[in-house]
């Protein structure tokens, strides 16, 4: 059964991937302009230079073969060259993205670690003023946009106190080579240079932005494991554990949280998906140099190869986290598995 499970699931990956692949192609005939520059990204070529290009990219013949000619593209990393900076897409992409995955990493760590206790603590006193206190705060939270919530820790913090930094990812004062593009790994890799105080910088300069990004999966985690907890604790092998005079700490630990985690781990995926679309306005009013930010400059200058490239690199990413999440949630928990077919 887990084979079969497998089987369709790599099926169901595999025609997103077809799916992504062949809207990203339709973009080069949508958008406005000459195709040829649309796929390639140059501009002002001769004539033997679009003879080459349009022999490379195929452009006399049918579409067909001209989205084969493309998943060769993409495979092989030529992904055109980006009209504002004449570099290669593929090489921004892999610059930048590792900057929003630090950012997202990070801030889905912090709303793990607050939104799971909170949650455990609300169901824990249902109904009494924590579960009262933590609602209320859920809500505010869940209903504060993320670039009004953005603009207000800045002034607060930046502005008024100046207690963080206001943009970037480390101070100017610093060189920090990029080896893995991940601020803080390289900070460690180079022996932490600068006797710690770039460690220091890139935190402060993380700080902000990974509270703003954690605000939305953190209210969205302590409203999901609050209810899953509120059903398990309903459960008749809980109310009989209840029974035998067990306490709720007992209840909690040793029969309740193990079950009610289950959903969790799959909620815990999902979101980590949706911070990578969050994680664009964040980028922007922090000038953080990411991808989303990238892609949202790309968009305002037209320039259409990096629209392509930055759509589906993004797209790509959140498909394997939404597929990466249900595995993790059908590895743990096999009845999901008998669900999906129908069974009991």
């Amino acid at each position: 059964m887990l084979f079969e499970y497998l089987l369709r699931r790599i099926s169901l990956l595999i025609f997103m991937v077809v799916t992504l692949t062949v809207f990203t192609f339709s973009l080069n005939y949508l958008f406005p302009g000459d195709l040829l520059t649309n796929f390639s990204g140059q501009v002002n070529s001769n004539y033997s230079q679009t003879q080459l290009l349009a022999e490379k990219y195929q452009i006399n013949e049918n579409l067909l073969m001209q989205y084969g000619a493309f998943l060769a593209r993409i495979a092989s990393g030529d992904w055109g060259v980006s009209l504002s900076s004449g570099q290669n897409v593929f090489e921004h992409v892999t610059r930048l993205f590792p900057a929003t995955l630090e950012l997202c990493v990070y801030a889905l760590g912090v709303a793990v670690s607050l939104g799971i206790p909170a949650g455990i603590v609300a169901s824990a006193y249902h109904r009494r003023w924590p579960d009262r206190v933590i609602n209320s705060l859920t809500l505010m939270g869940f209903s504060i946009p993320i670039f009004w919530l953005a603009l207000l820790l800045i002034m607060v913090f930046c502005l008024s106190f100046g207690l963080f930094p206001m943009s970037g990812r480390i101070g100017l004062l610093y060189e920090i080579e990029p080896i893995s593009n991940f601020i803080l790994i390289d900070i460690a890799i180079q022996g932490f240079p600068y006797h710690g105080l770039a460690f220091y910088d890139a935190l402060r300069h993380l700080a902000l932005p990974t509270v703003v990004l954690a605000m939305y999966p953190t209210t969205v985690l302590v409203r999901f494991t609050r209810d899953s907890m509120l059903h398990v604790l309903e459960q008749n092998y809980i109310k009989t554990a209840r029974a035998k005079g067990l306490n709720r700490r007992q209840l909690i630990l040793h029969h309740a949280l193990r079950n009610a985690l289950l959903p969790v781990i799959k909620q815990i995926g999902l979101q980590f998906s949706t911070l990578i679309t969050l994680a664009m306005v964040t980028e922007v009013i922090f000038s953080w140099p990411g991808i989303g930010r990238w892609l949202i400059d790309s968009i305002y200058q037209r320039d259409y190869p990096a629209i392509q490239g930055g759509l589906l690199a993004v797209s790509m990413f959140v498909i394997l986290a939404n597929m990466l999440a249900e595995f993790s949630h059908s590895l743990f928990d096999p009845l999901s598995r008998n669900q999906a077919y129908g069974k009991v």
